[in-house]
């Protein structure tokens, strides 16, 4: 992909401008293609937080908003590159090539397929200006490609989360290309496959549809979930296990558990609150785990549905924040008058028929501040106020 050199001057010049501002400008610039200006600058401001080694990169070109918005982050790639290792790999939806250039870093050869020759070009700019040069890069359809490529130790796909209209999806049926009609074509071509898929989508039907997962990945990125992965194995396992990951800068937050030790645990519930309150991260919340949690971590839940946990001592490890109960509030007259006396509060409802937005109103309790309230529900149905302060 090419880029004139007046192009790439107004870029480094004008990296800080509003972009907006510079697109009605064109006219004053005949020598730059300000569309393509635009798009870069755009591309670089996004990509200082969510991809700041590819910031850091002169000569890397970026895409369109639509794939910068898709592609992975930096952290969520490296992850996923951690998790995959061998001789060969393919990523058959390569897209603007985040996931496959960390990933390609663990292999001696690689493959990268793409359908769009623009992403395609801009891959082979950014490959190159990284040091990537083992990498192949093939024009196509995924399907039409996969029969023609070797062997492989590692078969990686994002299936697109966008239908013929450009509208978002995210069963696994409605995604480009369809994994589930594909399942056995990959593990033909490699014994192990990932799978990048939505956040959103509901990991058990997923389950229901792929016939032989191994693993399951739900990565969250401080504390929002990003994405949720499949690992497909040939040699199809007993019990499945799920990783949850929370990355807050250089740290995980990682737990785990089989199905098998969920079916196993036994969930206790609490009548009466301890000392401390804790609250699971995203990534646990999404797989849903809360017998094996209150097992691994020896706490008791306050209710079925309310995701917060107690104990009576300080578990540092425990995945997700964590806070030391000042007090319990009901609904007396009283319990709210001393409330409001806060001014400022966090609010967290789990479990509870009133929205934060309600009881902000009904306690007079402005955002913010160092006071954590939770509104939840415990096992024995009382509806409780819990003043806490974090660790």
């Amino acid at each position: 992909m090419t880029m004139n050199e007046a192009t790439r001057k107004f870029i480094k010049e004008h990296l800080n401008d509003d972009i907006h501002t510079l697109a009605l400008q064109a006219g004053r610039y005949p020598d730059v293609d300000m569309r393509e200006a635009v798009t870069q600058i755009e591309g670089y401001r996004n990509a200082k937080s969510k991809l700041p080694e590819w910031a850091q990169k002169d000569g890397i070109i970026f895409p369109p908003r639509i794939s910068m918005e898709q592609c992975s982050s930096q952290a969520t790639a490296l992850y996923k590159a951690s998790l995959l290792q061998g001789e060969s790999v393919a990523d058959l939806t390569g897209g603007f090539g985040i996931d496959c250039s960390y990933i390609a870093r663990n292999f001696s050869k690689a493959f990268y397929i793409e359908r769009s020759p623009l992403l395609c070009n801009i891959a082979r700019n950014n490959f190159a200006v990284l040091g990537l040069r083992h990498i192949t890069i093939t024009e196509g359809e995924c399907e039409t490609v996969l029969p023609s490529l070797p062997h492989l130790d590692w078969i990686f796909i994002d299936p697109a989360r966008r239908d013929g209209e450009g509208r978002k999806v995210v069963a696994l049926a409605d995604c480009t290309p369809s994994v589930t009609a594909l399942e056995e074509a990959l593990l033909q071509k490699s014994g192990k496959v990932m799978i990048k898929c939505s956040p959103m989508l509901d990991a058990a039907a997923a389950r229901r549809e792929l016939k032989n997962i191994s693993e399951v990945h739900i990565i969250a990125v401080n504390n929002e979930c990003k994405e949720l992965l499949f690992i497909l194995d040939r040699e199809r396992k007993e019990s499945v296990t799920t990783h949850c990951i929370n990355i807050t800068g250089e740290s995980r937050e990682a737990f785990s558990f089989t199905d098998k030790e969920e079916t196993a645990a036994l969930a206790t519930h609490a009548n009466e609150l301890g000392q401390y309150l804790y609250e699971p991260n995203a990534a646990i919340q999404k797989a849903g785990c809360h017998r094996a949690l209150t097992t691994a971590t020896n706490t008791c839940k306050l209710h079925p549905n309310s995701q917060l946990y107690t104990a009576d001592r300080f578990i540092a490890q425990f995945p997700g924040r964590k806070f030391r109960i000042i007090k319990q509030y009901g609904f007396a007259k009283n319990d709210i008058k001393e409330l409001t006396t806060l001014k400022k509060g966090n609010i967290t409802v789990r479990n509870f028929p009133d929205s934060v937005e309600q009881l902000r109103k009904r306690l007079k309790l402005a955002d913010g501040g160092d006071n954590y309230i939770f509104a939840t529900t415990l096992a024995d149905g009382r509806k409780v106020l819990i003043l806490c302060e974090k660790i």
